[in-house]
């Protein structure tokens, strides 16, 4: 099973965005706000390199910014 998370803010258009594309396609995810979550913070910092969200995390590959193609392509789901 896939296991998909998104790493986001609540203020954060693009973030609602990516989470909307994904909740469209059927695609269950594990929500986690870096604003409240400091240690996913770190983790996305840590595994990113980047402080900017969204950044998705599909089966362990980290995905920075909202990158449908990618997304696409590691969930094996059409655009």
């Amino acid at each position: 099973m896939t296991k998909v998370r998104v790493f986001s803010t609540p203020t954060c258009p693009y973030c609602f965005a990516l989470k909307r594309f994904l909740e469209e396609k059927g695609i269950e995810v594990e929500q986690v706000d870096v604003s409240s979550d400091l240690e996913a913070q770190k983790e996305m910092i840590e595994k990113t390199k980047q402080t900017t969200v969204p950044v998705t995390e599909i089966n362990g590959e980290y995905i920075v910014s909202f990158d449908r193609k990618k997304i696409c392509e590691l969930l094996k789901i059409e655009d």
